[in-house]
């Protein structure tokens, strides 16, 4: 007997499928299978990320079905595709690259009309593996959920972490202790085109493939503001400064946020703009611009007051891939505009933190004052931005000049109405400092308990809902 409702979830999945990389042919991509686990036991969906692509209706054992054993969802991807792309990793060219660990499992039209990307993390060997074992670590996927969701609540255009099912195998790390437990991760992004995947094409001199990549990103990822059928002359510099824009606008909401991406190689770079990809990240504890996320960044490379310099390096490794279509002057003066844009970005985003609004130009200088004094001080940038939410200091001890003079920027500034939210009288915002990351990861490690890290995705969700207002 058919089960009526089961059987609508499907029909209505159906309708919302887009595999629109199947577009494109197997120069792109190459096609993989799934690792088989000897255990599938789910430790998060993401019911929320789920809503917007219609998949919150699924029980726990299709969800497991579908994204711990990857049976095909209707009407979307057969067989997961592994993506090919190049990259610079800490400014050394690497052809060596590709999704090496991860596949594209399907593609779905959200609520909005846009497409999504269901991309893995941890699903087995690939062409592009190398010696690698294409594997994820249970502690790795947990970190990606806590970054995910915090950089989501703090206003980062981000990834989502949509599911993470334990897979019951033992993984050797350097840096973990091991044997570690194994998972198996999927994001929902607005798509998984790389800076690197056209770096690729350039690298192979197959400037079709190029103009071919260019005009299905323009088609699909960027509709409402390029014209995929425009001459690639007209085209190259207008999708260039697309992707510049957004790529500013999310590097500034970075440093706003205090957040430090720890790899910024251009394979981690989405045309979209859409942060993703979280391995040795972290949040900033006191402002300290010389502060590195990864232990093995020894020169400071991507140092978290480097990100802006780092964003452009790449948004111009992207440039280079475009100048057999008209050449370097128009897409330099496009690359002219992107400090100014990130400016714009971080000061915006700032202001939002501080619980303000204020004009451009007070932003402005609302966030050379807070940078300099927070230089100066032992108290935690986050914990800086909660004590002033609103223009005003709510709490603690902040004395001298450099204090003084961010104050007197704050003067004509007007407090946005969330200001007046219970969650801004605490004591303490929701932050993640490592230390915080690591007390939540001990009681999953030591007795498989999760409970203290799904009660503090909840505060960090309800503290999101507190900063939007």
């Amino acid at each position: 007997m058919i089960d009526l409702m089961q059987e609508g979830k499907r029909i209505m999945n159906e309708g919302r499928a887009a595999p629109i990389h199947l577009h494109l042919d197997d120069r792109f991509y190459r096609r993989v299978e799934a690792a088989e686990f000897p255990k599938h036991t789910l430790r998060w969906r993401n019911d929320r990320a789920a809503a917007s692509v219609g998949l919150d209706g699924l029980d726990d054992s299709a969800w497991v079905d579908h994204f711990g054993k990857f049976t095909p969802l209707a009407g979307n991807i057969e067989t997961p595709l592994a993506l090919c792309y190049h990259g610079h990793q800490f400014g050394h060219y690497n052809p060596d690259l590709g999704d090496g660990r991860g596949f594209l499992f399907a593609q779905l039209r959200a609520d909005d009309g846009r497409i999504l990307d269901l991309g893995t993390k941890g699903s087995g060997q690939t062409p592009f593996s190398r010696t690698a074992d294409g594997r994820l670590t249970l502690k790795g996927a947990v970190r990606e959920i806590l970054a995910t969701e915090l950089l989501e609540a703090l206003g980062v255009n981000t990834s989502k972490t949509f599911s993470v099912i334990e897979t019951g195998e033992a993984l050797d790390r350097h840096d973990e202790p091991s044997p570690t437990r194994a998972a198996v991760l999927v994001r929902l992004s607005h798509g998984h085109i790389r800076i690197g995947s056209f770096q690729r094409l350039r690298y192979l001199d197959d400037a079709e493939g190029v103009e071919t990549l260019l005009r299905h990103a323009a088609r699909h990822h960027f509709a409402d503001d390029l014209d995929a059928e425009a001459t690639i002359a007209d085209l190259a510099p207008r999708f260039l400064a697309q992707v510049a824009a957004r790529i500013a606008d999310t590097a500034g909401s970075w440093l706003a946020a205090g957040f430090v991406h720890g790899v910024l190689n251009t394979d981690n770079f989405n045309i979209t703009g859409e942060s993703f990809d979280y391995g040795p990240w972290r949040f900033l504890a006191n402002f300290d611009p010389q502060f590195v996320a990864a232990y093995f960044d020894h020169a400071g490379r991507y140092a978290y007051g480097r990100q802006a310099e780092a964003s452009l390096w790449a948004v111009c490794r992207f440039a280079d891939c475009l100048t057999p279509f008209g050449g370097a002057a128009p897409l330099e003066e496009v690359l002219q505009d992107f400090y100014p844009k990130l400016e714009d970005a971080l000061q915006r985003q700032v202001c939002w933190r501080l619980g303000i609004s204020a004009s451009p130009e007070q932003g402005q200088q609302l966030v050379k004052h807070l940078f300099a004094a927070a230089r100066t001080s032992q108290t935690g940038y986050a914990q800086i931005l909660h004590d002033w939410y609103g223009g005003t200091c709510r709490r603690g001890s902040y004395d001298g000049d450099v204090w003084q003079a961010f104050a007197d920027s704050l003067k004509g500034t007007s407090a946005l109405p969330q200001a007046g939210h219970a969650a801004f009288d605490r004591d303490r915002p929701e932050d993640l400092p490592i230390e915080t990351v690591e007390a939540l990861w001990a009681p999953i490690a030591e007795a498989d308990d999760w409970q203290p890290l799904y009660e503090k995705i909840e505060m960090i969700r309800r503290w999101g809902e507190a900063l939007r207002g």
